[in-house]
């Protein structure tokens, strides 16, 4: 049995989007009763190929997963139980929107049996917040994290935006400090990317907006490792930093392991047997196949030997562990140093990796570049 399996659910739908999203969202609220149904029955459809895999995650993803009515969440909850084997002690995460939380919603997520709650905050600044198009307030992120407390959610993350039009050292020191003052378990901070095919890379093209350099995001960076190491958090990944090893967010740790993951609902991507497949990114496309009895796939790539070594030496590295040398043997039946010596010796000159016997990491000054990386593989 496979037991180490993630299960995504993107839910397409916002309120309003967001200029920098590249991610599939669409603002149409009415037809969320027809993906649901729609979902149903691709969960439904799904399940045979999955028979025997346990699923030690589940994390509904967005848009907005928590615009979804209780009903609805019910019906999805109910269905990936009675199809999949989902692990009773698995990590349960709901990304929401803070505009979009009340205290008796949080009450419902929690019975539910959700027990991870992302809260996607971006600034603790309300000038910034309408910078990046957010619909909620300060105020209310404040508010969502009490009422989340209070509804037994022990497990919170919280994600910011560094390094964007507008901010300052000064505005990020203090969107750092109230963040840490809430006490979340986890820390998320990404830098903002100017997207093709984004209201913001189409303002950026227009010379209304200029992104920082890459000197003035690696200080951002900086700044966002040290602030929160010296508040105890640890830096397990590129962008990410729990309080200890029991808040790492172990459904991100599925991708970045190279662990078999399935993803449902439009634009959904899967990695299964060496597969990689997405699905349709177009919820009228999605709700129409589906209701043919037709899966909405986009594409399927089988991998190639060397594909999945690079994937996984890309995704490894961003951990803070490294990559594990036995376990690359392992899974390829090849040596990794030997492999690749030559790189890593002038990757070693750079002082970009650390290579022991057991593990290759990035160094500190590697982490800044590590998509640069990843490319001389």
């Amino acid at each position: 049995m496979q037991s180490q399996a993630g299960l995504y659910i993107h839910i397409p739908f916002c309120q309003r989007k967001c200029e920098y999203c590249d991610f599939y969202s669409i603002t149409r609220l009415e037809e969320m009763e027809a993906f649901v149904e729609a979902l149903l029955t691709e969960i439904r459809l799904r399940a045979p190929e999955f028979a025997g895999v346990r699923f030690a995650t589940v994390f509904f993803g967005g848009g907005t997963p928590s615009l979804l009515g209780e009903a609805q969440l019910e019906r999805i909850w109910a269905a990936l139980h009675r199809h999949f084997d989902i692990d009773p002690g698995g990590e349960f995460t709901l990304e929401a929107n803070p505009g979009t939380l009340t205290p008796e919603k949080l009450r419902f997520l929690k019975s539910l049996g959700l027990n991870r709650l992302s809260l996607g905050v971006q600034s603790f600044h309300e000038h910034e917040l309408a910078f990046l198009g957010r619909i909620h307030t300060v105020e209310e992120v404040i508010a969502n994290v009490g009422h989340a407390r209070e509804a037994g959610f022990d497990n919170i993350n919280l994600d910011l935006m560094t390094a964007f039009p507008g901010i300052t050292e000064a505005s990020f020191r203090s969107s750092l400090a109230r963040a840490v003052a809430l006490q979340p378990e986890h820390l998320s901070c990404y830098t903002l990317i100017f997207e093709p095919g984004t209201v913001l890379y189409k303002r950026m093209r227009r010379g209304e907006v200029q992104p920082l350099s890459e000197e003035e995001e690696a200080r951002y960076y900086n700044i966002a490792r040290q602030v929160l190491e010296g508040e105890g958090y640890e830096q397990y990944e590129i962008s990410n930093f729990a309080r200890g090893k029991a808040h790492v967010c172990r459904h991100n740790l599925i991708y970045w392991t190279h662990a078999p993951y399935l993803g449902l609902g439009p634009s959904a991507h899967s990695f299964f047997r060496h597969q990689r497949l997405a699905n349709r990114r177009s919820l009228t496309a999605y709700i129409n196949l589906l209701r043919r009895g037709e899966l909405p796939v986009e594409f399927v790539e089988t991998l190639s030997a060397e594909q999945l070594q690079f994937e996984y030496i890309f995704l490894r590295l961003r951990l803070r562990e490294g990559i594990d040398l036995e376990d690359y043997r392992r899974r390829f039946g090849r040596e990794l140093p030997q492999q690749y010596a030559g790189i890593l010796h002038r990757l070693q000159e750079q002082q970009l990796v650390q290579l022991t016997d057991r593990t290759l990491r990035l160094t500190d000054r590697g982490w800044l570049l590590a998509d640069a990386v990843a490319t001389w593989f």
